[in-house]
């Protein structure tokens, strides 16, 4: 959405006012195409099948739709009770309304949320059965539940009596403000059903308290066009054109409409010429016919209306350009591309401040960028300690430096819920790289006495960012787009237990990861031992590295970490050194990223305390090495 849309947003008549919008399409003719007979109730779907109803205004949404119309066109009490329904107008107009709703929010896009209303299905006295005073209460009854489903504006569409249409557009106005399309129907004879023409049918609703006029259903494109341009000479109003596909006809036990998308397009910038500032559709239009009226009117050479007093506005900003969308993604993160391309990796781990002032971290994450780290990550409150939010401090190292971020997400501190929330919020920030970790638990940090979730382990953490990248959340509810993370994951080749450690690891790779981490290693062997038995080809693995200071150091990291261990000889090499401690610690993960450089995807640095510029120097050091020994193993 551009950034004009967003200021336009909330004030319906200002932004028809400046550009042209698109309705939707037929909500029926897709419900039937989804197999709902034609003689069931389309309305109460909104309480048997939600999902299918939103997944039609998803698709209008992703066609370029401006206004979805809800799913009650006949949620009135009038026709419900053909059905049985009669007791459920409340329950069915305020969940069509929060469906489409909900859609929109699924989407990511801006739409505006159309109740509509429909006749009530029976001629008002003395033609027919219904008083005057009960249809004011039966649209009343119908326009309170869609205001409090959240409706933006109402369409009143398809009538052919004016007299009911002026009771339907009386029962929104004594209930609300909100903007008012009121459209009739029309036969071929250019008449509605009760033989009003377009000529009375404009003159009487300028008495009506509306603000769009306009004509639906009934003829088709072209039949449609005569109509819009009588009622464009009696009025000044904003007109509303949303024709059927063409006039059914019966084929093989189905009505099909005949009118194609460029048709149909081609007529709606007719109707734009004659002064129409909202097109769409009715019975056999789908998300086809609404996609050509978008591609059409975003050409470069928009039709401009005829009438000199209703000129069109372009609304332009220096934002976004004209066809940027910020929800646009690429087919897949460039992690992934990269280790596609057998590019070796260098990767450095960041960790969050411990207060709100992340200068430090910045100023590393730039150092580390200039020496050459081609990705960073980011740890989420390692040893559970209280760090600032990993997610935040992914979003300002990435933004400031260019450099892509692989975001650690633990299973500590989020239940199921704030899991795929922060994953929905990552990926909307422009976070496409993932390492799903359980997390340390809380008994070793700061609040021992805190509460650890773990709805889910690092498995099915994995398991749940595959699925949103299919399309859907854990509960299988759609989330519109799918999400593009790479799958990241923790091994660690030194575990005590190594069954089960390949065990999670095969277990992780079913459910979705895409390459791994290690732990910190110190040599060779357990890393051999470890590619040797997954036998998967091409899995991609980055070596981590956490180069040693001193002596003391080392002896902690031995005796006092879970899952490092660092062999006899490292130890007496550090200690040996002495006050050389780092140069000889450099040393040492030089000599051991050297040795993996044939065997691994990349390497993953592990900073300790925070010495970002240890880890910038082993980087110049090796990065030219590391090149000519990958140019020779691929030769």
């Amino acid at each position: 959405m551009k950034v004009s849309d967003l200021i336009l947003e909330n004030d319906f008549l200002k932004t028809l006012s400046q550009k042209i919008l698109i309705c939707d399409g037929a909500m029926g003719t897709l419900l039937h195409e989804y197999g709902i007979p034609f003689d069931r109730c389309f309305d109460e779907l909104n309480l048997s099948s939600p999902k299918t109803v939103s997944k039609i205004h998803r698709d209008y949404i992703t066609a370029g739709a401006d206004i979805i119309e809800t799913n009650t066109f006949g949620a009135n009490r009038s026709r419900l009770a053909k059905f049985g329904f009669e007791n459920k107008v409340r329950e069915i107009n305020r969940l069509g309304a929060r469906i489409a709703r909900e859609a929109q929010e699924v989407s990511g896009e801006f739409v505006w949320i159309a109740g509509s209303i429909g006749p009530l299905g029976k001629p008002l006295k003395p033609i027919g059965p219904v008083r005057p005073e009960e249809a004011q209460s039966y649209f009343a009854e119908q326009v309170d539940a869609l205001l409090e489903g959240g409706v933006d504006l109402f369409i009143i569409e398809t009538f052919s009596d004016l007299s009911e249409l002026g009771i339907a557009i009386a029962a929104v106005r004594k209930a609300c403000d909100k903007p008012i399309i009121a459209e009739t129907s029309f036969t071929e004879e250019n008449k509605t059903f009760l033989a009003f023409t377009p000529e009375e049918v404009v003159r009487t609703m300028s008495d009506f308290n509306v603000d769009v006029i306009g004509a639906n259903c009934s003829v088709g494109p072209q039949q449609l066009l005569g109509i819009i341009e009588i009622m464009s000479h009696w009025t000044d109003k904003p007109l509303a054109a949303m024709p059927n596909a063409g006039l059914p006809k019966y084929i093989d036990g189905r009505f099909v409409y005949l009118s194609s998308p460029d048709y149909f397009a081609e007529h709606a910038q007719s109707y734009i010429k004659l002064g129409a500032r909202i097109v769409g559709g009715c019975c056999g239009t789908t998300p086809l016919h609404i996609r050509a009226i978008k591609e059409l009117i975003d050409r470069p050479e928009e039709p401009k209306t005829e009438k000199a007093e209703r000129p069109r506005i372009e609304v332009k900003d220096d934002l976004f350009a004209e066809d940027d969308d910020i929800s646009s993604i690429e087919s897949e993160p460039s992690l992934l591309s990269f280790i596609g391309n057998k590019q070796f990796l260098i990767s450095t781990e960041i960790d969050p401040p411990k207060g709100g002032n992340p200068a430090k971290i910045l100023k590393g994450a730039m150092l580390l960028k200039e020496a050459g780290t081609d990705i960073m990550n980011v740890a989420d409150s390692p040893m559970a300690r209280v760090r600032m939010s990993a997610v935040t401090a992914a979003y300002l190292i990435q933004n400031t430096t260019g450099v892509e971020v692989v975001l650690h997400l633990t299973c500590r501190d989020r239940n199921l819920m704030g899991l795929q929330s922060d994953l929905l919020g990552c990926h909307a920030l422009g976070i496409r790289n993932i390492l799903a970790i359980t997390g340390d638990p809380p008994s070793i940090g700061d609040y021992p006495s805190a509460t650890a979730v773990y709805d889910v382990d690092s498995i099915g953490l994995t398991s749940i960012i595959k699925k949103l990248n299919s399309g859907f959340d854990y509960a299988g509810n759609s989330i519109g787009k799918p999400t593009r993370f790479s799958i990241g994951i923790g091994i660690n080749p030194n575990d005590n237990d190594s069954n089960r450690e390949y065990d999670r690891l095969m277990r992780k790779i079913e459910a979705g990861a895409q390459y791994a981490f290690t732990q910190p290693l110190y040599e060779l062997d357990p890393l051999l031992s470890f590619l040797d038995r997954i036998k998967i080809p091409d899995f991609p693995v980055f070596l981590g590295i956490l180069p040693l200071q001193n002596f003391k150091h080392a002896s902690f990291l031995h005796y006092e970490v879970p899952g490092i261990n660092i062999p006899a000889p490292v130890l007496k090499r550090i200690q040996n050194a002495r006050d050389q401690g780092i140069e000889e610690g450099a040393h040492i993960a030089s000599e051991l990223i050297l040795q993996a450089a044939n065997l691994v995807a990349g390497v993953y640095f592990m900073p300790s305390f925070g010495r970002y510029a240890q880890i910038a120097g082993i980087i110049k050091e090796i990065k030219p090495k590391l090149i000519d020994i990958r140019k020779k193993g691929k030769n």
